[in-house]
């Protein structure tokens, strides 16, 4: 396939909101923009202020824009796993064709049939996962579509979440002069973009620690099996740095970044540097061997908290071990210290393209492609309308007239987008 396609990804994190602009081709990425500012008005992954999380995408959206020339209309929105929920759903229907081959409808309709399943009135269907589907009784079918059969059935997982917390983000990005394109599970993209196919088989564990949250998305037999949120993350070790010693938050957040070590055995006693003194025109000299003392013991509480989850999860081993990603798995020494303490294997994950080669940046470029692999699997290539002229403030009525026009086209394609339903429903 050498047809090109735009996507804009949108990942609302509690330290950070990130825009990426990429261009995929043949399975490959190409990073064309990207905006990061700091978040206010989130915390532990939950939206607390709607203006303030408002004014923080945009910032981000205009930082992305500016690299390009071009305004942002749409994008791929991931959503937090606070309050996520996985449940297996199955969905069955007889084939339709005279000649009983399977065809893009019958697919639709066997996911429609999966929908049936009732949700609590406090929740909301974010999307359903194909796992498997099966063709009178033959199964482990990745796309039936074209084979000959008379029932169509399929195995999936349903991922509903907090209809409080889906709805406020919705209403930040509708805020924000945004259309959402696609909604995933942030655990989900990050898994499926981070873990090989042997990992994503065997059983693995994809920790993301961010800044106020840390999220566990378990993978076997090739899907996301679970995911949880523990809210704990960088941020709390700033917060500790800053109140043992006595410097203000953004110099505890440089010092962390700058001269931090996860693991205490391998950090530096020679490394010394000055740490100013809230009140005071003194400055105090630390080693790296000392404030590794004090983030360690909070990161050794985050992984003892991880190991909880896992036993929660009814997860007792993980032949894949664990792969690290999210803004604080670049602090030195934190593979060191997860091997410690879990005691199974890690690697940390970083993304390779050129301008996001931070693990920060992991959950951004897997909403990308995720995306990108559902619509081709879909057929819904060439439908997007990511981007726009510049001079966005005019362009604004404009995304509005094209989604109307173009939701009857994508109805007859392939499977109807579950955040294009949930976004009209709410809004219009």
């Amino acid at each position: 396939m050498s047809q090109s396609e735009l996507y804009v990804s949108l990942d609302i994190g509690s330290s950070s909101v990130k825009v990426l602009i990429g261009e995929m081709a043949n399975k490959s990425l190409h990073v064309i923009g990207v905006g990061n500012v700091k978040s206010n008005g989130i915390k532990k992954g939950a939206i607390v202020d709607i203006d303030a999380t408002v004014q923080s995408i945009k910032k981000a959206v205009d930082q992305a824009e500016r690299m390009i020339g071009k305004s942002i209309h749409e994008v791929v929105l991931g959503i937090p796993a606070n309050k996520m929920m996985l449940q297996p759903v199955k969905g069955v229907v007889a084939v339709n064709s005279e000649n009983r081959e399977i065809t893009d409808d019958d697919m639709d309709r066997v996911l429609e049939a999966a929908q049936v399943m009732s949700i609590p009135p406090e929740r909301e269907l974010v999307n359903i996962i194909p796992e498997q589907y099966i063709v009178d009784h033959l199964d482990e079918i990745k796309d039936p579509r074209g084979m000959i059969g008379i029932r169509l059935e399929m195995d999936g997982t349903m991922v509903t979440t907090s209809k409080t917390i889906l709805h406020n983000v919705l209403r930040c990005v509708e805020r924000a002069g945004l259309q959402i394109r696609d909604i995933y599970p942030q655990p989900l993209a990050a898994g499926y973009y981070a873990l090989t196919e042997d990992e994503k088989n065997h059983g693995t564990a994809c920790i993301d620690i961010g800044g106020g949250s840390t999220s566990i998305a378990i993978f076997q037999d090739g899907h996301l099996t679970a995911s949880t949120v523990i809210p704990v993350g960088g941020d709390h070790v700033t917060k500790d740095l800053s109140i043992v010693l006595k410097t203000p938050t953004d110099q505890a957040e440089k010092i962390k970044l700058e001269y931090g070590h996860a693991f205490y055995d391998n950090a530096s006693e020679d490394e010394l540097f000055e740490v100013p003194v809230i009140g005071s025109d003194t400055k105090e000299q630390y080693s790296q061997k000392y404030i590794s003392e004090i983030i360690g013991v909070r990161l050794e509480e985050l992984f003892e908290l991880i190991l909880d989850e896992f036993y929660r999860l009814g997860v007792q081993d993980l032949p894949g071990g664990v792969v690290l990603t999210g803004g604080m798995a670049k602090l030195e020494g934190l593979p060191e210290l997860a091997r410690n303490i879990l005691q199974t294997r890690v690697r940390l994950f970083t993304p390779e393209y050129i301008g996001v080669r931070e693990p920060q940046y992991t959950t951004s470029v897997g909403l990308i492609q995720y995306a990108y692999m559902d619509d081709v699997f879909y057929g819904r290539i060439g439908s997007g309308a990511a981007l726009g002229n510049p001079q966005k403030v005019e362009q604004e009525p404009k995304p509005q007239k094209q989604r109307q026009q173009k939701q009857p086209k994508e109805e007859g394609e392939g499977v109807v987008t579950k955040a294009k339903k949930m976004f009209d429903r709410f809004f219009e």
